[in-house]
């Protein structure tokens, strides 16, 4: 009996680390892919606002 719950314990464990591990990994690359998106939209003046200029 206590090598069935030291397994279950050792599974939900291990599980956790590694879905941590896929956040860890994850949630960078989105905020990177982010940033490069909102680069391109500056760049390429897509934004949906108008720059006003200076009145005499």
């Amino acid at each position: 009996m206590g090598t069935i719950i030291r397994d279950h314990t050792l599974l939900i464990v291990m599980t956790t680390i590694f879905a941590v591990l896929a956040l860890d990994i994850s949630i960078p690359a989105v905020v990177l892919s982010l940033m490069a998106l909102s680069k391109l939209l500056v760049e390429m003046d897509i934004l949906p606002f108008q720059a006003e200029g200076e009145t005499a």
